[in-house]
């Protein structure tokens, strides 16, 4: 097993324990390819849920660029909703993870399709 396959495991297991959900394996496969070189770094790996500025580049940069959603007020609640769901007492929140689910939150799995 590769080391792509052991992170992609280890999110699934997060899901799993942490948000309460059966992950759809092949749909986390691709958002963690599609998250790139950043699984691999540490720092990068991760998310700060209380920094703004990384939370507007999330809404930027993926939201916004990858997913094709609208700027509105709703995308900053919904990552709020999903940081939630990933339980904001869990420090260490996997960008995978968060990525996978704002999809799943909005209902653009077809991107991945």
């Amino acid at each position: 097993m590769g080391r792509r396959d052991e992170l992609i495991e280890k999110y699934a297991e997060d899901l799993r324990t942490k948000c309460d959900m059966d992950p759809d394996m092949d749909l986390l496969r691709k958002v963690t390819i599609g998250c790139g070189p950043t699984i691999y770094n540490r720092d990068s790996s991760t998310i700060s849920q209380g920094d703004t500025d990384e939370l507007k580049t999330i809404r930027d940069n993926f939201l916004i660029k990858k997913l094709g959603l609208p700027d509105d007020e709703h995308l900053m609640g919904g990552i709020q909703s999903v940081l939630t769901t990933y339980g904001r007492e869990n420090r260490q929140k996997y960008r995978a993870v968060v990525y996978y689910l704002l999809v799943k939150h909005f209902g653009k799995e077809d991107v991945y399709a």
